[in-house]
């Protein structure tokens, strides 16, 4: 009887003293990767620092920051593609802020005219709105900055949508906003898919010798598009329908009842105290309004978890470097929010008269700090 060959000492590989690679481990990537929250959060903090800010070149910092941490730790999937389309989208609201600064006016008063246009006669109810008239370099500059901070916020929320699983994020919400979850989910990544959709039907049409411009080739791509997220739609309905989507389990009345007044009255409470914050009279009893809003939203949104019949697969863990990233969004939005209280002069340039604004050197540096996730969040090539 013929004798069984010898197996090499390296394995299946054939190389003495060495084992094949073996890919990692489904469990141990995903506990590798970065809450979702945690870039929603640091996200949504650079955008409350952009509200606090008009100066330009804080503003521009701020795109900056986002953009390089999106650019080192964006993911290769469908949604990370968005951000573009949110950069478009900022550019575009900074385009019409400036149109409507030279239509309908400004009441920033100037002396620097640009340009006179034909201005038409309103009637007396009209007051305060001409068509027409008047372009300043004042009002511009002041319609630029205001529309640069509202497009920075756009850019941070773009963000989030590039950086953060959709899913993931999803199964990390409380049972009580399950529902609710699932159709922002749902909103959210439908237009990552009708931006790759467009994509892919143009370069087909290009292809092929075919316009993928103007009015024609507008209404030749709308039809599959729209026709492919009807698809999208039915399919993602039977799933939900056969998953049981809807569900709810039997609590008794009385807790149904002190759920409800929970939340609402956690929700008026934080609205209150909200107002408090923003206005000078409401200073004292703003804060304790607030957190004990918070605090009655949070109870009414855990019992309404009872009624969610629902589990979670390897649930997402909060370790040391979430609450690295979102420290780091945190601290840049309450240092920029100091530094407005305490100099409003440098994070809210003048325009009248029209000077060029200047970098204030520590609310830069506080900017500066919404860079650590780049350096503490895994790298997705290393996940892949």
């Amino acid at each position: 009887m013929a004798s069984r060959p010898a197996r090499p000492a390296g394995g299946l590989t054939g190389t003495p003293g060495r084992r094949a690679a073996q890919p990692p481990r489904p469990g141990r990537q995903r506990r590798a990767q970065l809450h979702p929250g945690a870039w929603w959060l640091w996200s949504l903090s650079l955008g409350t620092a952009a509200t606090r800010t008009t100066n330009p070149l804080l503003l521009a910092l701020l795109v900056s920051v986002s953009a390089y941490v999106v650019a080192t730790r964006r993911p290769d999937t469908p949604w990370s593609r968005s951000y573009g389309a949110f950069v478009k989208l900022a550019l575009a609201v900074i385009l019409i802020r400036l149109v409507f600064a030279i239509v309908l006016g400004s009441p920033v008063p100037g002396t620097h005219t640009l340009l006179t246009l034909p201005e038409l006669p309103l009637p007396a109810w009209a007051q305060g709105i001409r068509l027409g008239g008047e372009v300043t370099a004042e009002a511009l500059t002041f319609a630029l900055y205001d529309g640069m901070r509202l497009a920075t916020l756009l850019i941070c929320v773009g963000a989030a949508n590039a950086l953060a699983n959709p899913s993931r994020l999803l199964k990390s919400l409380p049972g009580a906003l399950y529902e609710m979850g699932v159709a922002v989910v749902v909103a959210l990544t439908f237009a990552p898919s009708l931006i790759a959709d467009v994509q892919r039907l143009r370069a087909a049409r290009r292809l092929r010798g075919r316009p993928d411009n103007g009015i024609r080739g507008l209404l030749h791509v709308g039809l599959p598009v729209l026709e492919g997220a009807l698809e999208r739609s039915v399919a993602l309905a039977a799933a939900m329908d056969a998953r049981g989507y809807g569900r709810t389990a039997q609590v008794p009345p009385g807790v149904r009842r002190t759920t409800a007044a929970l939340t609402l009255g956690g929700l008026l409470g934080v609205c209150a105290g909200t107002y408090g914050l923003l206005t000078a009279e409401g200073a004292a009893y703003g804060l304790p309004v607030l957190l004990a809003g918070l605090a009655a939203a949070l109870a009414g949104l855990k019992l309404g978890g009872r009624r969610s019949l629902r589990t979670r697969y390897r649930p997402d863990r909060w370790d040391v470097r979430a609450w690295l990233v979102v420290a780091s969004g945190v601290a840049t939005a309450a240092l920029l929010a100091l530094a407005a209280a305490r100099d409003p002069a440098a994070l809210h340039p003048g325009v009248v008269p029209l000077v060029a604004p200047a970098l204030p050197l520590w609310p830069a540096a506080a900017v500066l700090l919404g860079l650590l996730p780049a350096f503490v969040a895994p790298d997705p090539k290393e996940l892949s």
